[in-house]
């Protein structure tokens, strides 16, 4: 096709159209219905790093070299503190999380700016990766379809395995496809996952944390082990009258 490290290049093509798409939707008649102010800033600064990796990072794989390498990072960083800042509004304190937002976006900016070292880059990339699956599991959620949070970290943490097996994969496949630009595939479905959930997600009525969820739903099974009887408990409050 005359492109240099072809399948690495055009790989990044989905992640500069769903973040077009999530860009536009976040502004389009308030389609994801946004309650609070900071989430539209918080989702609106991801999408714009989404689509910028799929920009940047084409850019990088055409002529894979030092200059060219901060075009590759500093897109995934502020798709990664935008994201932080988005948990901490959610999960924690709105005021709280939308004051977080520059400085979290700064901090991405300067770990890669400002330092050779690649250890504040990492920490960057890899603390969101830990704490948000935490965050989605123990504490509870302002909206429903918290689950789709843990599907977009195991497509990364798939894509993250694919990156370290990059050779291995390439050997699999008879030298067609890499595992680095499966790598992007995989990491382009979280977005996805995260478009996909804004656009069905509603406010919870109930904020129950999925730990709790999973807590109080639970599976008998029989001494053969096949699946007899399922069910799920949500807690409701009674009144009740004394009884004379």
């Amino acid at each position: 096709m005359g492109i240099p490290n072809t399948l690495n290049v055009i790989s990044n093509f989905p992640f500069l159209v769903i973040g077009v798409i999530g860009l536009v939707l976040c502004f389009y008649k308030n389609y994801f219905k946004f309650s609070l102010q900071g989430e539209l800033w918080g989702w609106t600064c991801f999408f714009i790093g989404v689509a910028a990796v799929g920009v940047g990072s084409s850019y990088y794989h055409l002529d894979p070299n030092d200059a060219r390498l901060v075009w590759d990072r500093l897109p995934m960083t502020i798709a990664f503190t935008s994201i932080m800042a988005i948990f901490i509004i959610e999960r924690i304190d709105e005021q709280k999380g939308t004051i977080s937002i520059i400085p979290l976006l700064l901090a991405g900016v300067v770990s890669i700016l400002f330092f050779d070292d690649l250890r504040p880059y990492a920490v960057v990339q890899f603390v969101p990766c830990i704490v948000i699956p935490l965050m989605a599991i123990l504490l509870p959620p302002m909206y429903t379809h918290s689950t789709y949070w843990l599907w977009a970290a195991a497509f990364y943490l798939l894509a993250k395995v694919e990156e370290a097996e990059d050779k291995v994969i390439y050997k699999w496949t008879h030298h067609i496809v890499s595992g680095h630009t499966l790598k992007h595939l995989c990491a382009a479905m979280v977005p996805v996952f995260l478009t996909l959930m804004l656009a069905k997600r509603t406010t919870e009525t109930n904020r129950i944390s999925l730990l709790k969820t999973w807590k109080v739903s639970w599976t008998k099974v029989n001494e053969n082990g096949t699946r007899v009887e399922s069910g799920e408990y949500v807690y409701t409050s009674v009144q009740s009258e004394d009884s004379h």
